[in-house]
């Protein structure tokens, strides 16, 4: 009887053939997947409403108020005169509805910048700034009426004006969208 000594298992040219139409069995499913899986991720419209916005404040006059869009939402950003200061500065916080002082408000060494989201907090109608017996904002469908802080004073609205995240830049610029790196303040007192 005759016995073969093998060491190394022999290769066919079957076991090529496998291989080989396996490694090109997964190419093609990946070249026909990457279109599906690339198609799930956001699209750059979408990836730029959420980056923030840069605000140029040295256009912006004292007293006057602009608006601007980020990820979709109105924002307010208004310039206050030194009576406006002063006004919402000199309220019994303990008096208002949403108990809020002006200096948890406002960005420390910035206190003539308010950036507040532009709509009212009853049921989201957009307020008319400059208006209402405080000369912050009034909105006309309700009624509810806010300070030059953005606090509410009357109405049905339920809180203030809530501030987005927002960092000043330089002196003249503001981004809305990326807080500061120092500490935050206390929402309310």
């Amino acid at each position: 009887m005759a016995t073969t000594a093998t060491g190394a298992p022999q290769h066919t040219r079957r076991d090529f053939m496998m291989i080989a139409t396996g490694a090109v069995g997964a190419v093609g499913v990946g070249a026909v997947a990457w279109p599906f899986v690339s198609s799930l991720a956001p699209d750059a419209q979408t990836v730029a409403a959420g980056a923030p916005v840069e605000v140029d404040l040295a256009p912006v006059s004292p007293g006057q108020i602009v608006k601007v869009f980020w990820r979709g939402k109105l924002i307010f950003v208004r310039n206050r005169t030194e009576q406006e200061i002063k006004a919402a500065q000199d309220v019994n916080v303990a008096s208002l509805p949403d108990p809020q002082p002006d200096s948890s408000r406002v960005k420390e060494g910035h206190p003539n910048i308010l950036v507040v989201y532009g709509n009212c907090t009853h049921l989201g109608c957009v307020p008319l700034g400059n208006e209402g017996p405080y000369h912050g904002w009034f909105c006309p469908c309700h009624g509810s009426v806010f300070d030059t802080s953005g606090r509410v004073r009357a109405g049905p609205a339920p809180i203030n004006l809530p501030i987005p995240p927002y960092t000043f830049v330089s002196d003249t610029k503001i981004r809305i969208g990326e807080e500061s790196n120092a500490a935050p303040k206390a929402a309310h007192a």
